[in-house]
């Protein structure tokens, strides 16, 4: 390969590409818990979703932060889309 070819396209290197990137801020959830009425923001790695076969096994679970209640509500279609996308780890329930 190329010197050009391995510094980028056209002549641009890739330091030159990234220089005016900064850093992505981490995905914020905002959470609620039934039990202690605690609003509270969390990040992905503080959720779980789970894909079930049906809406009714569908949902995502935490710990809340404050109580330390395990929480789980349903998940619809749109909070799996916004979940899956700020990089909530996801089970998928295989069917029998």
């Amino acid at each position: 390969m190329s010197e050009s070819a391995v510094s980028g396209v056209r002549g641009v290197s890739v330091a030159a590409a990234f220089a005016g990137m900064r850093s992505v801020a981490p995905v914020v959830f905002r959470a609620g818990c039934p039990d202690c009425r605690g609003r509270f923001e969390l990040g992905a790695g503080a959720l779980r979703l789970v894909l079930g076969a049906s809406s009714r096994t569908t949902f995502y679970s935490f710990t809340c932060p404050e109580c330390g209640a395990a929480v789980r509500k349903p998940a619809g279609e749109r909070i799996v889309e916004l979940l899956t996308g700020g990089g909530v780890r996801t089970l998928r329930l295989h069917t029998a």
